[in-house]
């Protein structure tokens, strides 16, 4: 596991650590002595299949989920025992939950209202964070008058208005349209910047992960696979698992040998320097492989798709493989093409 990442942005957040949480269901081990640390200010991304146990992971910090063993750790103190209205979590969930009673300034203040805050110092933090939101002239709205994202960016205040020590996002994003969930993503990061809280934010969305985090955390049946930057995540995926979950990746038939692994006459250096010899399933990503036209060439073009700024191309190899290529030219089924890949690091994992 890497070391949590130093936030560009003035450190304002508090250290978290979920240090070997374990939590079943019957025989279900939801988290599986899970290890996990949070920087002061760093936003990290927990990001995996369905029932992987990123949302268990969450539940357990906010206190909403008890664990069976393991301690979980808010700026140096213990609060696994505590309830949740005493950890100190802003928290913001896939449902909006606001109060249809409530103009959203009103919404926003509640958290505050709860503890104690005057009204005169309800309605001037209200004010603020609304504006951090960007929705001070929807400040005497109620949520039926509001859209979607106007409704989410309401949450989003509500949680804030509180000044948490840790901000918990629970797929925050997923019920809204796609040019909204985009829009909103960028606006999450900007004020989780500026405002510097420490934040868990769990998705399935591989994009929305990839934009927004400090770092991502693959999860797999209750552990983190593996947790680095969007980057390193993408580009030099620690197992097959991550390799195969993140992103687009062509699984080819070749070999290990030498210290190299061997496809299609090129060699291309291990992720894994400790990769055995012997025969392997290569994963390659679609932008590392390279397509020319060529009469003699050995792979023939199956079928192409235009996707705006790529196209996307699956040829086949002469021994019946496919291989799928992101790439700028036009090319069309039947085609003769000469295939070449980029000499960068890979995965493999062992083939029978």
């Amino acid at each position: 596991m890497t070391s949590p990442a130093a936030p560009a942005v003035p450190v304002k957040g508090t250290a978290v650590h979920l240090d070997h949480l374990t939590r079943t269901y019957g025989p279900v081990r939801a988290l599986d002595d899970l290890e996990l640390e949070l920087a002061p200010g760093e936003m990290v991304v927990l990001l995996g299949p369905s029932g992987c146990g990123k949302t268990t992971a969450l539940r357990a910090l906010a206190g909403l989920e008890d664990v069976d063993s393991g301690r979980v750790v808010v700026g140096g103190r213990d609060v696994t025992e505590l309830p949740t209205n005493k950890r100190d979590m802003g928290m913001v969930f896939q449902a909006y939950s606001l109060f249809p009673h409530l103009s959203a300034l009103d919404n926003v203040a509640f958290g505050l209202r709860l503890r104690g805050a005057s009204t005169k110092d309800r309605r001037r933090r209200a004010g603020e964070v609304l504006e951090l939101v960007g929705l001070s002239a929807m400040a005497d709205r109620y949520a039926s008058e509001l859209s979607g994202g106007q409704q989410q960016r309401v949450a989003l205040a509500r949680a804030l208005a509180i000044e948490p020590s840790v901000l918990l996002l629970d797929e925050p994003l997923s019920a809204l349209d796609a040019k909204v969930r985009t829009q909103l993503r960028e606006e999450i990061r900007r004020i989780q910047q500026e405002v510097g809280t420490t934040t868990l934010f769990v998705t399935h969305d591989q994009e929305e992960a990839l934009a927004v985090a400090d770092r991502v955390g693959v999860m797999r049946a209750g552990r983190i696979e593996q947790i680095a930057a969007p980057h390193e995540v993408y580009s030099r995926p620690a197992t097959a698992f991550v390799a195969d979950f993140i992103g687009l990746s062509n699984q080819v038939p070749g070999s290990v040998s030498g210290g190299a692994a061997h496809l299609l006459g090129t060699r291309l250096p291990l992720v894994d320097p400790a990769t055995a010899d012997g025969p392997v399933t290569i994963f390659v990503r679609p932008e590392d492989v390279h397509l020319h036209e060529d009469d003699a060439g050995t792979a023939t073009v199956l079928s192409s798709s235009f996707l705006g700024a790529v196209r996307r191309t699956t040829v086949t190899l002469p021994d019946g493989t496919t291989v799928v290529s992101q790439h700028a030219s036009p090319l069309v089924p039947g085609d003769r093409v000469r295939v070449e890949l980029d000499v960068v690091p890979v995965v493999c994992s062992p083939r029978s």
